[in-house]
């Protein structure tokens, strides 16, 4: 009778705990995560839309959005195919310094992207470097202009889709691929027709996060663009030059738009993901 009413009152006795910590964790998202992006949001709107109507009446402005989406998409389809290829080579295969190979993935979430940037004049640099001489003599300009700019962003959004990858190939397993293979399926059909809808929802997640980081870059872009106006000057540099300015209307509606994208990215994702693969 006593452990029956012990058991009964466990449940009720920890629902305070988990009261508080979800407090807790409310909280700490609220005021590191929601509150910023409102406030940015608030300032963006102080001046009603005509902040807005600046930057995007500002050819430089403009060139450095558009700018921006080429190259966050083009390092997004860069990684988005390298993500995936790497991600099977990690799961379906065993081979000598893999745990060195997957160790390494990591490297962009814990090295410095100003260290990258720096990285990348000391490889690709026009006088210094290593292929820089070489290759602006063959015609191929890499720092201070866009290929430069798509490597450094490249690099740092590199882990985001093997990462999101990479579990969803450990749970689905390899079964119904040897299936299609004892079937007489070629490595294409099994790859178009059984991997990638198993790894779908994987694959778009990492997009979008990779999406939203390669639109935030702002440290490595930074040193290896040279942040010429109108030339090489992306959003986020955008949003420092006019900050600096003390034009701070256009630069918090830069960083408004920036953040509206990311955020409409994540949101329409997990609005049309479907409940049993959430």
């Amino acid at each position: 009778m006593a452990d029956s009413s012990i058991a009964a009152r466990t449940p009720v006795g920890r629902r305070p705990g988990r009261h508080v910590l979800r407090a807790v964790v409310v909280a700490y998202l609220f005021f590191l995560v929601a509150w910023p992006l409102y406030l940015v949001g608030r300032n963006a709107f102080a001046d009603g839309i005509s902040s807005f109507q600046d930057i995007l009446t500002d050819p430089d402005v403009t060139h450095a959005l558009r700018l921006t989406v080429v190259i966050a998409v083009v390092a997004v389809v860069i990684n988005t195919v390298f993500g995936v290829g790497i991600s099977l080579l990690l799961v379906r295969y065993d081979f000598p310094g893999k745990r060195a190979l997957n160790a390494l993935l990591d490297m962009p979430l814990s090295v410095s992207p100003i260290v990258v940037g720096l990285a990348l004049i000391l490889v690709y640099g026009g006088r210094d470097g290593w292929f820089g001489p070489t290759l602006e003599a063959a015609g191929f300009q890499i720092i201070f202009a866009v290929p430069g700019m798509v490597m450094a962003t490249v690099f740092v959004a590199l882990p985001l889709v093997i990462r999101e990858v990479v579990p969803v190939l450990q749970e689905v397993g390899d079964e119904q691929e040897q299936a299609a293979r004892s079937l007489g399926a070629n490595a294409w059909q099994t790859f178009r027709r059984i991997t990638l809808p198993s790894i779908k929802w994987g694959v778009i997640y990492g997009v979008v996060l990779s999406l939203a980081r390669s639109l935030g870059e702002f440290g490595a872009v930074k040193v290896v663009s040279g942040n010429v106006l109108g030339d090489t000057r992306t959003a986020t540099l955008v949003v420092e030059e006019k900050y600096l300015n003390f034009d701070k209307g256009g630069a918090y509606a830069t960083a408004f738009l920036l953040a509206l994208v990311a955020v409409a990215c994540i949101i329409v994702v997990s609005v049309l993901r479907p409940k049993e693969e959430r």
